[in-house]
């Protein structure tokens, strides 16, 4: 009989790669992919103090009655036990306000990052390619990279931030993407596509569109009521912009045969127990949530107005709760807005077309006339009387 082989432990840990005392950042360096090491975290600033403009946020709290109903739902859940699997309360509810058409599959997600990944992992992978259009929401390049796809990412037409329909259509001839995103409207550019080009992309996609409609609470276009229309697109929407960005919510809807196969990579249990009770009493109040969406809206004309009549910047309209300007000195203006009490997001360097562009949120009327007096301040390094608004 032959011998067992007479390597011992101490003998195999020396093996490469295994030595004792062998430091983090060695073994990081070996099995850590190089694309993720390349990366850096998701950057979120510190706001505490400063007028919060920079994360697209519904600035207005729940009125006190409602909040008074949340915290008598919230006791009564039995938090000792998982939440329902599949939420099938809170997405019949769903479907009903929201007007998701008829027949269609419904899935819900920790927030839309969540659908993406989940969208990632059942169509990317190696050999697979996702497309997207930039300047765009950063996590479709992210999570791409994380599930080991290929991204590909086409510049948007410089200025307008159109889409350049021919090199699009070429390169999904070309590439034969497993997934395309098309964010409507766009962030962080705030413009609508048009309705004809996305539809070109929907006929010429060999694999899934997903049309991201994030901020459909503020724009009067959507394609939900044409779902059942086009077996290839997927709709995703989020309730973090309606004024629940602390629920992490969102929901993607299409063909039930899509949605299927999207809910083998979704984690048991994603939705917890409080996000589903909160999500539903907020369904229930719905009028609530776009009276506010209204009001935003209107201050986010008049915040365009403003920015439009101060001298050397460009502001570009939008159908989001947010707008997107250029200044002289963007990365500068940022920091001393910043010092002066009001955050906004600086997108200088995030793409080259975004070159001295910055992004702020619309808030409430006095968050926004705070604004525009620490803006007139900056533009013109002294105090300022102008009625900004």
């Amino acid at each position: 009989m032959k011998a067992p082989p007479t390597t011992g432990r101490a003998e195999r840990r020396q093996t490469p790669g295994e030595a004792p005392g062998t430091t983090a950042a060695t073994r990081i360096e070996r099995w850590v992919r190089p694309e993720i090491r390349a990366l850096g975290a998701y950057p979120v600033p510190d706001a505490t103090g400063l007028v919060k403009l920079d994360a697209m946020e519904n600035p207005w709290f729940w009125p006190r009655e409602l909040r008074g109903h949340l915290g008598e739902r919230l006791a009564a859940e039995p938090l000792n036990r998982y939440p329902d699997p599949h939420a099938d309360a809170l997405r019949e509810i769903l479907r009903e306000r929201m007007g998701v058409p008829a027949g269609s599959g419904l899935l819900l997600g920790n927030g839309s990052d969540e659908i993406i990944q989940m969208l990632a992992l059942l169509l990317g992978g190696p050999g697979r390619t996702i497309l997207s259009l930039e300047p765009g929401f950063v996590m479709y390049r992210m999570i791409s990279l994380f599930a080991g796809s290929r991204y590909l990412g086409l510049d948007l037409t410089p200025e307008r931030f159109d889409i350049d329909l021919e090199a699009l259509l070429d390169a999904i001839e070309r590439e034969r993407p497993a997934l395309v995103f098309l964010a409507c409207p766009n962030n962080p550019t705030g413009n609508l596509f048009a309705p004809a080009a996305v539809e070109a992309v929907l006929r010429a996609a060999p694999g899934v569109v997903v049309v991201d409609e994030a901020y459909s609470p503020f724009t009067d276009r959507s394609l939900l009521p044409r779902l059942p229309e086009f077996p290839n697109l997927l709709l995703m929407r989020t309730f973090s912009k309606m004024g629940l960005a602390g629920l992490r919510l969102g929901w993607i809807a299409g063909a039930p045969e899509w949605i299927a196969e999207l809910d083998k990579v979704r984690l048991p249990y994603n939705i917890n127990r409080l996000t589903q009770t909160a999500a539903h009493l907020a369904l229930e109040h719905l009028d609530l949530f776009a009276q506010q969406t209204r009001a935003i809206r209107e201050q986010r004309g008049r915040l365009f107005q403003a920015l439009s009549r101060r001298p050397g910047l460009r502001v570009w309209p939008s159908e989001a709760n947010f707008l997107l300007f250029r200044a002289p000195d963007g990365p500068g203006l940022f920091t001393r807005l910043r010092d002066h009490g009001v955050l906004l997001k600086n997108l200088h360097g995030a793409h080259p077309l975004l070159r001295d562009c910055l992004r702020v949120t619309v808030g409430t009327p006095e968050e926004n006339q705070t604004f525009m007096r620490a803006l007139d301040l900056c533009l013109s390094g002294a105090e300022s009387s102008l009625n900004t608004l």
